[in-house]
């Protein structure tokens, strides 16, 4: 026992270990095993697996294996229970989830033991981040709930929804997805973690206990299996928190489903340290940024990237910091860092270092480790080259890679070198400065001189290959809601099949005597197809009307070059967007009888439904122009002292493949709230009638519309949109035409995760309401959160 000088002279902290007698009494009460959560109740256990303590390698309890039958069963009763609990007026929804907020308050010792002792993750964090938030998450959206009907009209719930979980925070994970989807109506089959599946059913236990209505809300553990037959199963949503490789599978296993999904993935966070900025304050965001839960965090700040002009000083204090971080026992309140989740996880996180230093990265790693348990130390990797396996691979445990950048261009150009974009921490007194890379980082949260902040009222979701969605505030209920209309059911209406095109000579005649030959329009240019071949364009009577070109993937890869280029469009102002569109509505109407006779002549109607459509074109550029300076971001409740700002971005390069039908307002419908957003667009447009778009190619030389912003590629729709759903430079793809196309195109995207928009087949009036809207802007935008603390 050391005397009271001795433990003034070393500093060392004293063992502190919190009780958990409460939980170990509560899985011995359960040495049978747990069973799943179906219809209010626990099942009796099945076929059961091993849940292990991973700080000490004791099974802490036996929990089912769900079956296909399970998840079956879940969603059967959680299909019957939803019309009732989303018919209950908004005040007794928002009830019952205050009940669960109180609840939870009333277990947090409990919980957060039974989280620490299920993950490895310390008491302090548990304790004072993890079950504190679920509270907050609960709480927050029993407000939603309260005003869902004013805040939210003219939406209904999707349905029931399935939700998969991932093993680093599991209850925390739980209460994002519940906590919106039961406030919007909607009813719950949740999967935990196959790891760490305890504190979610402790919930279900709390959920029974505040009253929550039989089905409601249902729980069936098990493996990947088990995950699998849930994104299968008959749900009306899926939201998924895990690994990009797993969401790549369940984006491809929803295809054409015409599910929604939502998808939280993979990240590598670049962690930017300016040379002005305060150094001490920095060391200390990164021990929360790679330190904070072991590293087992998806927006970990692991790619350090520190100004030459201070690297050697920010990486001694860095060591030094390093040196008095305590790795033991979770369950002491004085460890810094707990137990990796598995051996398997370990042992990844050791062969990735390992490869790293073989890759000529330095070692650092200070202090010692438990001998038994599964356990890493903190570690430093300087030295790192962009292209390292360390720096591109997410890692997902306690290990921080270091880089120098010289300018702030580099700053931003090496943070964007990776393919995920959950989240970035920039570290600079200069608020300025940190803005400015802020707006350049690709990255769906944006921490500036902090890091791993979260609340309920502030969106957290990536970009890129982290995922597409948003969990958190309005924009994470949004992805709960669907717009309110007649459900169809049944299969959508089957589209005509579409020709197959013959390759005709460009500059062929036509039966009309006149040479319409439409080339390309690719980067402001009227280009000749990669082929050098177009194809017959009839008209109702079968009468050749034109020649068009006929597209290819090369032709797809230099538009999307183009419109890469393009991206000053991005950075302009909605004013200046606006100003060009309301000069394109001037040139078309300039040009309204020119573009209703050849409507006429393509689809054969009458004059006035021509003109109408021309008319409607009109209207609908005009409205866009109207909303391109006011696609507002907003600032958002959180915490005191900070500033939380969402920003709606525009995705970048876009895909648009056009319906068949209204060839010119199909076509600039989705055109222009993309554009309006500071898009940048590869278009397919209506492959039986094309000749309309060719004449837009005038329109858009004449109204100031920067080369690159609008390009547009005829010829086989799907071949077309196969490959802009396959190209890795598109961040989005829309797309109009069948279902089997839909499934394709979606199916596709899944090689870099772009965020798709199908109509499933279902018949759209694109000169009514429907045809635009808020909702098209929404889609053609992603959010940015970008936190800024203030004060001493």
């Amino acid at each position: 026992m050391p005397t009271v000088a001795e433990i003034l002279d070393t500093m060392d902290y004293g063992p502190a270990p919190e009780d958990a007698g409460a939980v170990r009494d509560w899985l011995s009460g359960h040495a049978a095993g747990f069973g799943h959560f179906i219809g209010g109740g626990f099942t009796a256990p099945g076929d059961c697996f091993e849940v292990v303590n991973p700080a000490t390698g004791e099974v802490l309890s036996r929990v089912s294996q769900g079956t296909p039958a399970d998840i079956a069963a879940a969603v059967a009763a959680a299909r019957a229970a939803q019309p009732t609990w989303a018919a209950l007026s908004p005040h007794d929804r928002a009830r019952h989830l205050y009940a669960l907020a109180r609840h939870v308050q009333k277990r947090a010792r409990f919980l957060a033991v039974l989280e620490t002792l299920d993950t490895g993750k310390p008491i302090r964090e548990s304790r004072d981040i993890d079950i504190p938030l679920v509270a907050r998450h609960f709480y927050h959206h029993a407000g939603w709930a309260a005003v869902l009907a004013e805040e939210f009209p003219d939406h209904r719930p999707h349905g029931v929804c399935g939700q998969i979980v991932p093993w680093n925070f599991p209850l925390l994970m739980l209460a994002w997805k519940v906590a919106p989807a039961l406030a919007t109506g909607n009813t719950v089959v949740l999967k935990p973690a196959e790891l760490t599946p305890l504190t979610a059913l402790a919930f279900a236990g709390i959920a029974r206990e505040a009253g929550i209505p039989k089905g409601v809300l249902n729980i069936v553990t098990g493996d990947g299996a088990t995950g699998a037959a849930l994104v299968a199963a008959e749900v009306d949503k899926i939201a998924f928190t895990g690994s990009t490789e797993v969401g790549r599978d369940i984006r491809r296993a929803t295809a054409g489903s015409g599910k929604a999904l939502t998808l939280e993935l993979g990240g590598k966070s670049p962690f930017i340290v300016f040379d002005d900025a305060d150094l001490d304050a920095a060391v200390e965001g990164v021990v929360d940024a790679i330190w904070f839960n072991q590293g087992e965090v998806c927006c970990a700040g692991a790619r350090l990237l520190v100004q030459e002009g201070v690297a050697g000083a920010f990486t001694a204090r860095l060591r030094r910091r390093m040196e008095t971080l305590r790795t033991g026992d979770p369950l002491d309140k004085s460890a810094d860092m707990g137990a990796i989740v598995s051996p398997g996880q370990r042992d990844r996180i050791a062969a990735l270092v390992a490869q790293g230093v073989a890759e000529g990265a330095e070692l650092w790693q200070p202090g010692t480790i438990p001998a038994a348990g599964c356990y890493y130390p903190p570690t430093l990797l300087t030295g790192v080259a962009p292209a390292s396996t360390v720096s591109q691979v997410e890692i997902f445990g306690p290990v921080a890679t270091l880089t120098t950048f010289r300018t702030p261009d580099e700053a931003a150009a090496l943070a964007n070198n990776t393919a995920y974009g959950l989240a970035a921490s920039i570290w600079s007194e200069s608020i300025g400065q940190a803005l400015e890379i802020a707006t350049r980082v690709r990255a769906g949260v944006i921490w500036i001189n902090a890091t791993n902040l979260f609340d309920a009222g502030a969106p957290f979701g990536g970009m890129r290959e982290s995922g597409f969605g948003r969990e958190g505030g309005r924009p994470g209920m949004q992805a709960y809601l669907a717009p309110r209309g007649p459900r169809r059911k049944g299969r959508p209406r089957a589209e005509p099949s579409l020709p197959a095109l013959s390759a005709a000579p460009m500059g062929a005649g036509t039966d009309t005597g006149i040479d319409r030959t439409a080339k390309l329009y690719v980067g402001g240019r009227q280009v000749r197809p990669d082929s050098g071949h177009g194809y017959g364009v009839t008209g109702p009577r079968g009468q050749l009307l034109g020649i068009a070109g006929l597209g290819n993937r090369k032709d797809i890869r230099n538009a999307v070059e183009a419109a890469a280029r393009a991206d000053g469009w991005s950075r302009a102002s909605g004013h200046e967007r606006a100003q060009v569109l309301y000069y394109l509505a001037e040139n078309l109407g300039a040009r309204a009888a020119d573009l209703a006779g050849l409507l006429r002549a393509m689809t054969g109607g009458s004059a006035a439904r021509a003109s109408a459509e021309v008319e409607a074109t009109l209207t609908r550029i005009f409205w866009y122009a109207g909303q391109a300076d006011k696609i507002d971001g907003a600032t958002h409740a959180t915490r005191s002292r900070h500033i939380t700002l969402t920003l709606p971005e525009p995705w970048g390069v876009m895909g648009l493949v056009c319906p068949t039908e209204a060839p010119l307002l199909g076509l600039l419908s989705l055109v222009l709230p993309a554009i309006a957003a500071g898009n940048r667009v590869v278009a397919v447009p209506s492959q039986t009638h094309p000749l309309a778009a060719s004449e837009l190619y005038q329109l858009l030389d004449t109204s100031d519309v920067p080369a690159g912003v609008v390009n547009l590629v005829t010829g086989p729709r799907d071949d077309l949109a196969r490959t802009l759903a396959e190209h890795d430079e598109v961040a989005a793809l829309w797309y109009v035409g069948p279902v089997e196309g839909g499934r394709m195109v979606q199916t596709a995207s899944a090689g870099n995760l772009k965020a798709t928009w199908v109509n499933r087949g279902r018949p759209i009036d694109w000169a009514g309401p429907e045809g635009q809207g808020a909702a098209f802007l929404r889609r053609a935008t992603q959010i940015k959160t970008i936190w800024v603390p203030y004060g001493a």
